[in-house]
Formats: C-alpha cells, sequence, structure tokens
C-alpha cells in the first residue's frame, strides 16, 4: 500500500466540555474549541491555509446549513478567503475530516489545517434527537419499519451473544469501565462512576441494552491543528505524527451484510492503517473505540484485531481494557461517559491519543505510550475510519 506523499503532524488540541450547554450557541461552542486549539499550536491564524468541519445535524437541529462558512468567519478565517468544509458521515463525520485535512496537508496543496467538529444537540426533545441520529441507518428499509439505532445495535449484541456467549455481565463492564475512565478526564460529560448492578438493573432501551449501555445526547465541539512534518518540527515542541489512516465502507443497512457481529468496515480501515504505519495490533499502547452502545466496543476491540472474534466480553471482564492491563481503552470516558456531541467525537478521540501521547493525561496517564489508534463508526458500521499516531 502506498505511503502518504508528506508526513503530517498534530501540534495544537483543543475542546469544551461535553454535555448540555443550554447557555452556549453552536457557534459558541466552535469558537471556543477552535480558538483552543490554535492557541496550543502556538501559531497565528494568519498562517492556517484550510479549515475542514465535522456536523451531521445542524440542519436538521439548528436549521443553519452551510457551516464551514459560518464557523470560519467567527473563529477569525476569513480575512483570506481560505477553504472551508464541511464533511458529514453520521457518527464518523470529525473522523472523516480529520481524514480530509490529513489527506489535504500529505498532498502537498496546503502546510496548516484546522479541523473541528461540532454538535448542538440539546436545543431539541430526546425524542427528535433520537429520531435523527436514527438517519445514519437505512431511512428505507430500517428506520420506517420502526428501527432505532439501539435497536439495530441490540440486534447485534443478541446475535453476538448467541454465537460466542458475551454476557449481559460482560455488556455493562464496559460501561462501569468507561465511566471509571471518565471520572478522570475534566472535559467528560459523566465524571462519576457506576457499578456493575446499577447497569444491570437499568431501565431497558433496546433487549439487551439498557440505559447505560447508551451512549447520551450531548453537545460540545472539539478542533485540532494539523501541520506539515517539517514545518511541525519548527514551530511544535511536540509534534504527534499521523503515521497510518484507512477509511472503510459496508452496507447501510446491517440486513445487508454477511454477518453482524462483525463490522467489516472497521476490519477493513484499520488493516489499511496498521499497513501504512508498519505496525501490527499489539504495538498499539492505547486507544480511543467507538462505543456509542457498549456492543460497539466489545466488537471494535475485536474487529480491530486487539482479542480474537468472541474475546470481547471476556476480555473487558477480565480488566485487560484498562490502565495496566492488555490494552487500555477509551481512557478518556469513551462516548458512553465522556459524551457523544456526533460531529465532534472523531476530533475528541484523536485529542485524547495526543494527550497521552504528549504524556499530558493528567489522572489517566497510560505508562510509555509511543503509538495510540483512534476509530470511528458511522451509524451502524456504513463507514469506519481509524487512524494510527505515534510519537516524533
Amino acid at each position: 500500500m502506498k505511503k502518504l506523499a508528506r508526513e503530517v503532524a498534530v501540534i495544537g488540541i483543543g475542546q469544551t466540555k461535553f454535555g448540555e450547554h443550554w447557555d452556549l450557541s453552536f457557534r459558541e461552542l466552535g469558537i471556543q474549541a477552535g480558538i483552543k486549539a490554535i492557541l496550543d499550536a502556538g501559531i497565528d491564524s494568519k498562517r492556517i491555509d484550510a479549515l475542514f468541519i465535522g456536523n451531521m445535524s445542524a440542519g436538521q437541529f439548528l436549521g443553519q446549513e452551510h457551516i464551514a462558512s459560518m464557523i470560519a468567519e467567527e473563529v477569525g478565517l476569513t480575512s483570506n478567503q481560505i477553504p472551508a468544509t464541511r464533511v458529514e458521515a453520521a457518527d464518523a463525520s470529525g473522523a472523516l475530516a480529520f481524514r480530509q485535512g490529513l489527506l489535504d496537508i500529505a498532498s502537498g496543496l496546503h502546510e496548516v489545517v484546522v479541523v473541528g467538529g461540532a454538535e448542538k444537540m440539546s436545543d431539541v426533545t430526546s425524542d427528535i434527537a433520537a429520531g435523527f441520529i436514527a438517519a445514519g441507518a437505512d431511512q428505507a428499509w430500517e428506520a420506517l419499519f420502526g428501527a432505532t439505532l439501539p435497536a439495530l445495535y441490540a440486534i447485534m449484541a443478541r446475535r453476538h451473544m448467541k454465537e460466542y456467549g458475551t454476557t449481559m455481565e460482560q455488556l455493562a463492564a464496559v460501561s462501569v469501565k468507561n465511566h471509571r475512565h471518565g471520572k478522570m478526564n475534566p472535559f467528560a460529560q459523566y465524571q462519576s462512576e457506576i457499578s456493575l448492578e446499577t447497569v444491570l438493573k437499568a431501565p431497558r432501551v433496546a433487549e439487551p441494552l439498557g440505559l447505560f449501555d447508551c451512549a447520551p445526547i450531548s453537545d460540545g465541539a472539539a478542533a485540532l491543528v494539523l501541520c506539515e512534518m517539517e514545518l511541525a518540527k519548527e514551530i511544535c515542541p511536540c509534534p504527534v505524527r499521523i503515521a497510518g489512516t484507512g477509511q472503510g465502507s459496508d452496507a447501510l443497512a446491517i440486513t445487508n451484510r454477511p454477518s453482524i457481529t462483525e463490522m467489516r468496515a472497521t476490519k477493513k480501515a484499520s488493516e489499511r492503517a496498521y499497513e501504512r504505519a508498519g505496525i501490527t495490533p499489539k504495538e498499539v499502547d492505547v486507544a480511543e473505540v467507538h462505543d456509542s452502545f457498549s456492543i460497539g466496543e466489545i466488537m471494535a476491540i475485536e474487529d480491530l484485531g486487539f482479542f480474537e472474534k468472541g474475546d470481547g466480553g471476556p476480555a473487558t471482564e477480565r480488566n485487560d481494557t484498562t490502565f495496566g492491563g492488555v490494552i487500555p481503552v477509551n481512557t478518556s470516558g469513551g462516548l458512553k461517559a465522556r459524551g457523544h456531541p456526533l460531529g465532534a467525537t472523531g476530533i475528541a478521540q484523536i485529542n485524547e491519543i495526543v494527550l497521552q501521547l504528549r504524556r499530558k493525561a493528567e489522572g489517566r496517564q497510560v505508562k510509555d505510550a509511543r503509538v495510540g489508534l483512534a476509530h470511528s463508526v458511522g451509524g451502524t458500521g456504513g463507514t469506519s475510519v481509524v487512524h494510527i499516531l505515534e510519537v516524533v
């Protein structure tokens, strides 16, 4: 597989706290994250060549399309009329925007690019939000007949339980672990631990998934600055290199896939990322994976090659995916505890990996972390994006 034409690094990161921000607008959230990232990079805004924004729902929730131009104006990037582009891929919108920014620089077109993601989801009722989130699945063959996103993931969970013996306790262990991690993340929506019993006794959303098996509806924004590697070394004391990138797609409806206990898009995206990075899954020290539902994390750590198929549940139960285990997963708290503002999620995952590789993830630092992986999924797996980052 071809290497990228030029190496690219992350030189700045920034994000808001995730949660329900009744007092902040979509614009204000985006501004806060973007300015933090630019300040962290230590660059003048005049050096920025392009802007990419990941967002899924602004048109539906806020009645505002054309948000790339809006954000560019709000963060003061319109003086030079730089190109600003919105990217949409359901929950994977932020991760795909990051990939587009990466490829933009790797191609030689630009030197410095800002990538952001933002979502304002609390301005509508939970019913409306849930209905729109289901737009990440197949409207004609799934949503039209009443299938919600939790229901579709519940079907996957049931099949995984039947084929591999995955238990309710193992599903619950994902949420317990991620809430424990989220407690140590000041940006997380939920910063409190929960017990296994609490998860198991929670009201059912879509059997076997309960309230604590599902990521919350969230507001928030995240941003970062990408830079060509040689320039990055000149202006940043600790650039984090993007070693590998991979993207995969699959059938939108889960009924059109040969198996619903794996995500082929994730498997292929990770294969491509590993090959470009020249590493194997065993060399990854820390990972942020897409856990919009607890079964999602179990399937992800299998599909990414960290554990054999069917061992994701037992591995979580054995504490293999927390600090001191085989591979710490979702040290930020994941989508479950950190929160899941759709367009911002993929960027927040990258930011957590950058913090880990900079050795600045206070209170939740993975010892000697040198290689990190970020994995994002759109909908039920129609899109998957994987990035591998490493210490320079």
